[in-house]
């Protein structure tokens, strides 16, 4: 199974949200009261309005939160890569946040369209509407940090290359500098930079090849270093979430005539730490 990142649209900033939600409450419910309106009357025309807010702000926010993946539903792969981005605690709680205004947008709708109930003047009523939208809108600028933070994992997300978790798959995992993009370009119609420096590749490339008339997927690593598992950067991590999660064929590169920087001992070594993982 493959997850397309680059369907989810574009989050708005608080004041986007704002202005998005107001203008469409302002078009879609009347805006005119007109002369000898009955008080039963000019509170069920308030009432509308915050309701409809209410509708309005919920559909945009809970539009948010069902984009994202839900991290226990994807499999273990995504999952664990979108832990080493982007850290789970915090995509979790960016989600939560918004997940819990959706609830505290209700309350406020509830309790003024109770308010609104008894009020005994024209004047009451604007006012009382006038609240509920101000402290509505209070609220969606509350969300400032989670709203940007969301955006950015959504663009990151947009540049993950798509992985099919049950596809044929072969992996090049090595030290940094052994020539694995170079590989891949052959191999596949991939077009990953090659420098001769080390970690040119910071991210998982994937291209494709038939062999047999069988469709292969092949991933391009980045360099990773013989060092414990907590030392490794978030570049390195994300070989090691490939390897450690995708049902896969694992071809590890010796460079032996060490131009990469690394003795072929420091290479064997590498390879019988990293193989308890695939």
């Amino acid at each position: 199974m493959s997850y397309n990142f680059k369907t989810i649209t574009k989050i708005p900033n608080c004041d986007e949200l704002i202005d998005i939600t107001l203008s469409k409450t302002q078009r879609k419910t009347p805006t005119q009261i007109a002369a000898g309106f009955k008080i039963s009357r000019i509170r069920k025309f308030y009432m509308r309005k915050v309701k409809f807010m209410q509708t309005s702000v919920n559909e945009k926010l809970a539009g948010i939160v069902e984009q994202f993946p839900k991290l226990n539903d994807i499999h273990p792969f995504y999952g664990d890569l979108l832990n080493v981005l982007y850290d789970r605690d915090h995509f979790k709680l960016a989600l939560g946040h918004i997940n819990k205004a959706k609830n505290i947008v209700d309350n406020i709708s509830t309790d003024y369209v109770r308010l609104l109930k008894y009020a005994d003047s024209l004047y009451r009523c604007k006012l009382l509407k006038r609240a509920a939208l101000g402290r509505m809108c209070t609220l969606l600028k509350k969300l400032k940090s989670s709203l940007s933070y969301l955006e950015e994992v959504r663009k990151h997300l947009g540049r993950l290359p798509s992985i099919d978790t049950n596809a044929r798959t072969l992996i090049l995992t090595g030290f940094p500098n052994v020539g694995k993009s170079s590989l891949i370009n052959n191999m596949t119609e991939a077009k990953v930079d090659v420098q001769p420096y080390a970690f040119t590749t910071q991210s998982l490339y994937v291209g494709h090849f038939d062999q047999n008339n069988a469709r292969w997927q092949v991933i391009d690593t980045p360099g990773i270093l013989d060092h414990p598992l907590d030392e490794r950067n978030t570049i390195e991590m994300q070989a090691i979430t490939a390897l450690a999660h995708l049902n896969a064929c694992v071809l590890f590169l010796l460079d032996i005539s060490e131009t990469c920087g690394y003795t072929i001992e420091q290479q064997i070594s590498l390879f019988s730490n990293v193989k308890p993982l695939f």
